[in-house]
């Protein structure tokens, strides 16, 4: 138990039974009347996202929920299979878990998978990763104002736009949270 006070982003809530990210908080100390904290929610499982007030002081429940550096393995039938790096055990999860995450997903790729009473919950990819482009349409220059962009199907069956000038086999790095190409490597 924890009460409104000691919220920060990135702790996980147990409201009504379903686990609750908090994604961000302020604390409100109106002139008149008693203080509040305003949140924004995150459903840890559906992702749904709400805002919610609490009453500043007021006892709510938080759960444990463990962050542990695990390594993509392969895909096995329908379930992603995933090793604890630290004890090289060895979890299936669901593609419901996986969720927009396998479209930058690689085989050995290292992840922070978070779990809650062994079960795991969701993934955690880095901020970018790299990845080589496996299908493109050649670029042509032609008289425009701005830059282009054309597809661009990168090796994990991804599509993503970037600019004119990048030819198949080429490395990009790209943002896993939006999907927008970044730069070449």
């Amino acid at each position: 138990m924890a009460t409104t006070n000691d919220l920060k982003n990135g702790m996980v809530l147990n409201i009504e039974g379903q686990l609750w990210s908090v994604v961000e908080f302020q604390h409100v100390k109106p002139g008149k009347g008693p203080a509040f904290v305003r949140t924004k929610l995150k459903n840890v499982l559906s992702g749904k996202t709400v805002d919610k007030t609490f009453n500043a002081g007021l006892k709510i429940e938080t759960a444990t929920v463990d962050r542990r550096d695990m390594q993509y393995l392969y895909k096995d039938g329908d379930q992603y299979v995933f090793m604890d790096v630290s004890d090289y055990d060895q979890v299936f999860v669901s593609p419901e878990i996986v969720g927009d995450a396998v479209r930058f997903l690689l085989e050995n790729q290292q992840v922070i998978m978070a779990f809650h009473e062994g079960n795991p919950l969701y993934l955690e990819l880095p901020a970018s990763v790299v990845l080589e482009i496996t299908y493109t349409e050649p670029g042509l220059q032609g008289d425009r104002s701005n830059a282009g962009t054309k597809p661009a199907t990168i090796e994990t069956g991804h599509e993503v736009q970037v600019p004119l000038f990048l030819n198949q086999g080429d490395k990009i790095k790209v943002d896993t949270r939006s999907g927008d190409y970044l730069s070449r490597v």
